[in-house]
């Protein structure tokens, strides 16, 4: 991945099946290069615990649209990065999924925000 810090965005999943965070993951591998290689896919760990899945993607490593992967329900999703990054990936999803912002926050050089995400 390229190294501009800038242009990086972590994304956290939570709440929400191994498959359908598996095909977030992927439909954003589609459009940016990413931290996470193909063979990863996220598992279910057995306990009560919460499941976090998180990769960072590279917007300025566009690969291409967003890939329209199907999730089966609703989802919460962070980003975190650059706001020029998290507006790009958030216009990346906005390609494959009905999303609406729950809630941000924006500091100096970075800006999180808080995403639903509904089958389109």
């Amino acid at each position: 991945m390229d190294q501009d810090q800038s242009a990086q965005v972590v994304v956290e999943l939570e709440g929400c099946s191994a498959r359908d965070a598996d095909a977030v993951l992927t439909a954003l591998a589609g459009a940016f290069g990413t931290d996470r290689a193909a063979s990863d896919t996220p598992s279910e760990t057995p306990g009560e615990r919460p499941t976090v899945w998180s990769a960072t993607f590279d917007t300025s490593d566009r690969r291409g649209r967003t890939s329209p992967v199907r999730i089966d329900a609703a989802l919460d999703l962070t980003a975190q990065g650059g706001y020029h990054a998290v507006t790009d990936l958030q216009e990346a999803l906005d390609e494959v999924y009905a999303v609406e912002v729950l809630g941000s926050a924006s500091g100096d050089q970075e800006k999180e925000i808080q995403l639903r995400l509904t089958p389109a």
